[in-house]
């Protein structure tokens, strides 16, 4: 099953994200099919590339809880934040 999540990268104890497609039982930091999206919650700075994100989500893309907030947050999506 295919997922938007989570990738981590940066220094230790100051961590971005990229917002990524992959499949559900690779790893964390395994390679992505696709980078649609960069979030760091530092500066809460949030880039997304939203027609590939719409494009994911008809074709049964889950996204993950805190991807999920992120994007209501964003206006691409609705329900609860």
């Amino acid at each position: 099953m295919l997922k938007l999540r989570l990738k981590r990268f940066g220094r230790k104890k100051l961590a971005c994200y990229r917002i990524v497609i992959m499949e559900s039982t690779s790893r964390r930091d395994g390679k992505p099919i696709k980078e649609v999206g960069l979030y760091n919650p530092i500066t809460d700075h949030i880039k997304l590339n939203t027609e590939e994100i719409l494009v994911a989500l008809k074709n049964g893309v889950k996204p993950t809880k805190t991807v999920f907030n992120l994007l209501v947050k964003s206006n691409i999506l609705e329900g609860k934040a």
